[in-house]
């Protein structure tokens, strides 16, 4: 038998990865490309010491179809970054006692070798990092151009509150009323947030899912995300004149709204409280803090609320009904409150069986028990409404009591605006100056990038505000306008903003004074291929 020579991957597997680099095998050129490919991945976090198998398993699929495509004929730019910013970072370096700003670079080196021996046919030459001035410089661009046209806002707002990361969590990363990261338990706190406007996207985002190439399951998810409902809004009236606006699907069903129910962090609570449910209400709203956003979504649960001890006129029949808080009833949707229907809502039949609230039908299906939801029955209680199917009869009662401007037809969408602030330490502070004579005073994009400072005091605490607010060198700052004594913003921006848009950033590294340049834009985007996982869409 011949002497077969020994086989050395790793002998092997350099001597082609060297090969390749001297050709430039993976560098096409961005410039001339006739068939560009862009093929993207999703960029790893830095986080811990290496990648794991997951990324592997990731990176190998997308990389044979980029190997693939290049057989083709076609010009394949198939960059890597890291997503090196964020709280699985800081966490990281917190559990190990060293700051993220002398780890995350020990990371990435680990990182860029690990994927180097992979053998990925990655461009080395467009590589970037979220945590370099240089990227962050356009994330806070970017901020600031959204500001500028009033898509960027601050807002008191109700956001879950990890007690033990010490920051604000979106609805995603809530799990069974646990930190998805550390399992802790979810509070609920009521904090300063800045705000990106994506709400005023909501139809285009609906209209564009029909010209994507993306699969059914993925753009229903997203159709379930922005959550469009169509109905009305209907005013009902306090007895002191105080008038509580309500969003419903079903305006058809509004003679049979037997009570009113106000979210807890709803501004009208105090006001609308009679002196003796007081005690009861505040001790109610302390019990719902300690609850999250996403499990008070949740339907399927033993329902709490108080009675406020007072009432509103409903608007179809004229009658006093009573006005209670619950927590089921989410200040982030619609207005904040709710007419309820018990004989026609699951949720509300709950409530009101619970509490031995009156339960009125006024919508007839055949063959159906209460609580009877379909749409496909007749109006009965109804008054001059009653006979009429619930489409039509919904279309008469808002025309009837937009009469007597008690009713306004309204699309509500679920999805709700972007809260991107985080009261932690590692991460691109957020560019705005405050000033007790200026007010709030954006940085001038001629003094980007705000660089975050090397601190050695960055654990978070329970106060709701960031570590930077203690490095007093950097809080405090001349004010751009007037030159007065001005405070830095304290938040940092999520890490979903840097990893926003980094697929625009990719072709145009070397271009320092544009974070995307015209041309190499439209010769590359959009991505002609990305593998990363459906929620990424």
């Amino acid at each position: 038998m011949r002497n077969i020579p020994s086989y050395d991957p790793a002998a092997l597997e350099a001597k082609w990865q060297g090969r390749w680099a001297e050709r430039h095998t993976n560098e096409p050129d961005l410039d001339r490309a006739t068939r560009p490919f862009y093929n993207l991945m999703m960029f790893p976090y830095p986080s811990a010491e290496g990648l794991h198998v997951g990324n592997m398993f990731a990176f190998t699929g997308a990389d044979i179809y980029g190997r693939f495509k290049r057989l083709q004929g076609y010009d394949v730019f198939e960059p890597m970054g890291f997503d090196a910013f964020g709280i699985h970072s800081e966490n990281y370096a917190l559990t190990i006692g060293t700051n993220p700003a002398k780890l995350i670079p020990q990371n990435i080196a680990t990182f860029r070798r690990q994927l180097r021996r992979f053998g990925g046919m990655f461009d080395w030459r467009h590589e970037l990092s979220t945590t370099d001035p240089a990227y962050y410089k356009w994330t806070q661009w970017l901020f600031l151009k959204l500001y500028h046209a009033g898509l960027a806002y601050k807002k008191r707002a109700a956001v879950n509150w990890c007690p033990k990361d010490k920051t604000v969590l979106a609805n995603e990363q809530v799990i069974d009323g646990r930190c998805e990261r550390c399992g802790t338990a979810v509070e609920q706190r009521s904090l300063e947030q800045w705000f990106f406007r994506i709400t005023d996207f909501a139809e285009r985002l609906l209209a564009n899912l029909d010209q994507i190439d993306w699969s059914t399951s993925t753009k229903l998810l997203q159709r379930n995300w922005i959550g469009r409902s169509e109905g009305a809004e209907l005013l009902f009236e306090t007895p002191s004149g105080r008038k509580i606006n309500v969003f419903t699907t079903r305006p058809d069903t509004v003679f049979g709204a037997t009570y009113l129910v106000i979210a807890p962090e709803h501004p009208f609570v105090d006001e609308l409280t009679a002196v003796e449910q007081r005690s009861a209400v505040k001790a109610y709203q302390r019990e719902v803090q300690s609850k999250d956003i996403v499990s008070r979504r949740v339907g399927d649960r033993t329902k709490s609320g108080v009675f406020l001890g007072s009432y509103a006129r409903n608007p179809a029949t004229g009658e006093a009904i009573p006005i209670w808080t619950a927590d089921y009833v989410l200040m982030e949707y619609g207005t904040g409150a709710i007419m309820a229907v018990p004989a026609h809502d699951k949720r509300d039949f709950e409530f009101a069986t619970q509490f031995k609230l009156p339960i009125r039908q006024v919508v007839q299906v055949p063959g159906e028990t209460l609580p009877t939801v379909s749409e496909d029955g007749v109006l009965m209680n109804s008054g001059p409404f009653d006979g009429l199917g619930c489409r039509e009869g919904a279309r008469r009662i808002v025309t009837w009591l937009a009469e007597r401007a008690l009713a306004t037809p309204r699309v509500q969408y679920r999805l709700h605006d972007w809260c991107i602030s985080r009261q932690r330490y590692w991460g691109p502070p957020i560019p705005i100056i405050y000033c007790d004579k200026c007010g709030v005073v954006p940085v001038p994009e001629k003094d980007l990038p705000v660089e975050l400072p090397l601190i050695d005091d960055f654990r978070p605490d329970d106060t709701g505000v960031s570590p930077l607010a203690r490095h007093e060198e950097w809080y405090f700052v001349k004010c751009p306008q007037c030159g007065g004594k001005g405070r830095r913003e304290t938040d940092v921006s999520d890490t979903f903003l840097d990893s926003a848009w980094y697929h625009l950033r990719y072709p145009s590294t070397e271009f320092n004074d544009r974070p995307f340049d015209p041309a190499r834009t439209k010769q590359w985007l959009p991505v002609t291929s990305y593998i990363g996982g459906n929620e990424h869409a």
